[in-house]
């Protein structure tokens, strides 16, 4: 895939276009190779692994509900289900299976973008993202990636800013 039009990343840049990022929509870029993981992301924009935004869905499950949590999470560190569950006020939080999230996100894992879902989805994002100017997330396809920043991704999602790395990756001093 060298275009544009897929429709998971046409769906995207419209949406980065509506909510008032056209810079981000135009800084859509097709990889030469899928980057399924914040590595293989990293190597191939040259950028630190922690500037790549993770977009990890999960399974949250209340009593008989289950719905889905998408944790935008630095390609630094892993995110802690457990506090997870904690921040979406569930009592678990577990990794989805590909049709769960093709179903919630009308995209395929490794690609899974913010936005351009069907319905909106509870979203979490990692505060760790913060430390770098530009963030890296996937733009609906596994080659497609797009330039934000953190405070843009938080208002982008309506998300959750918060700590999500399990505890002995945020020691307690």
């Amino acid at each position: 895939m060298t275009s544009l039009d897929h429709p998971s990343i046409s769906t995207l840049s419209a949406a980065l276009r509506e909510a008032g990022l056209p810079a981000a929509a135009d800084g859509i870029r097709i990889l030469d190779d899928e980057a399924r993981t914040a590595a293989a992301a990293a190597a191939a924009l040259g950028v630190p692994v922690g500037a790549i935004a993770n977009s990890l869905v999960f399974r949250a499950t209340e009593g008989d509900r289950v719905s889905p949590l998408l944790a935008l999470t630095s390609g630094a560190h892993r995110a802690s289900p457990a506090r997870l569950a904690t921040l979406a006020g569930v009592s678990r939080v577990s990794r989805a299976d590909p049709a769960f999230v093709r179903e919630h996100t009308g995209q395929v894992i490794g690609g899974v973008s913010p936005v351009g879902h069907p319905r909106p989805i509870t979203t979490v994002v990692d505060r760790a993202l913060a430390d770098h100017e530009v963030v890296w997330a996937a733009a609906g396809h596994p080659k497609a990636v797009f330039p934000t920043t953190f405070a843009e991704l938080v208002a982008l999602t309506g998300g959750m800013a918060a700590d999500v790395a399990a505890e002995e990756e945020n020691p307690v001093s």
